[in-house]
């Protein structure tokens, strides 16, 4: 048996804005330089992907990425100074609530 964390985060709206999802997304852009890159590495589509970009800085008040529009040159998209301090918060969120979870487990569950 084992316990399982999710982080999530909803709106005003009640809505479900970000997670794990669009969090391995914006990993997945860092690391190729593109959305549309990202999204196909995930098996998502490119508008489904956008869309859980955009949903994200609507509800976060600021762009988490900086897109540049295709070619002769090509496009691609980076992650703001503003997103990567999103992700190293979310990252430090999400440990200290599996670490909280995974102590009140062994305190519940051990005996």
């Amino acid at each position: 048996m084992r316990a399982a964390i999710k982080i999530i985060f909803f709106d005003d709206n009640d809505e479900k804005f970000f997670g794990e999802g669009p969090y391995r997304l914006l990993l997945a852009i860092e690391k190729t330089g593109s959305l549309r890159s990202a999204s196909q590495s995930m098996g998502l589509a490119y508008s489904k992907a956008f869309r859980m970009i955009k949903n994200a800085e609507e509800a976060l008040g600021f762009s988490l990425t900086s897109r540049t529009t295709g070619g002769r040159s090509g496009g691609g998209s980076t992650i703001t100074p503003e997103g990567k301090e999103w992700l190293k918060k979310y990252e430090q969120y999400r440990e200290a609530c599996i670490q909280a979870g995974s102590k009140l487990y062994m305190e519940i569950f051990s005996d």
